[in-house]
């Protein structure tokens, strides 16, 4: 499954008055994320996705993707369990650039099509015990 969420930014989209894009998504494994800089972001907009108040991307604390005309895109094994599934993105701008787009895309599956067994179950079966 893939998840696809965009958001605009005008110039009153700044540090201080975020925007706050919940990402809905269901129980699984992110395997795949990309974030779309359209031309004009001239790497002013910035996005950084949490889950609750813990930031996820970018991995340092504080840190912020940013761009133009690119994307930044990456594999991930993150985890989503059921009933704490829904991340949300804050985006911003430097209150120069508008009418600029972000596209926040999620490759997601259940983890059993990522690992269909879990590490012991492979050892315990190639060992032949039960």
């Amino acid at each position: 499954m893939f998840y696809v969420f965009d958001q605009g930014i005008t110039t009153s989209d700044i540090e201080t008055a975020k925007i706050r894009l919940p990402l809905d998504l269901t129980a699984g494994v992110i395997h795949q994320m990309d974030v779309l800089f359209q031309d004009g972001c001239n790497h002013a907009a910035k996005v950084q996705i949490f889950q609750g108040n813990f930031q996820l991307w970018p991995s340092n604390r504080g840190g912020t993707l940013r761009g133009n005309a690119t994307v930044v895109s990456f594999r991930e094994f993150y985890e989503l369990k059921p009933g704490a599934s829904d991340l949300h993105a804050l985006i911003w701008g430097d209150g120069a650039i508008d009418a600029v787009e972000v596209v926040i895309q999620i490759g997601l599956l259940p983890k059993r099509i990522i690992q269909p067994m879990a590490f012991d179950e492979l050892l315990a079966a190639a060992a032949g015990i039960e």
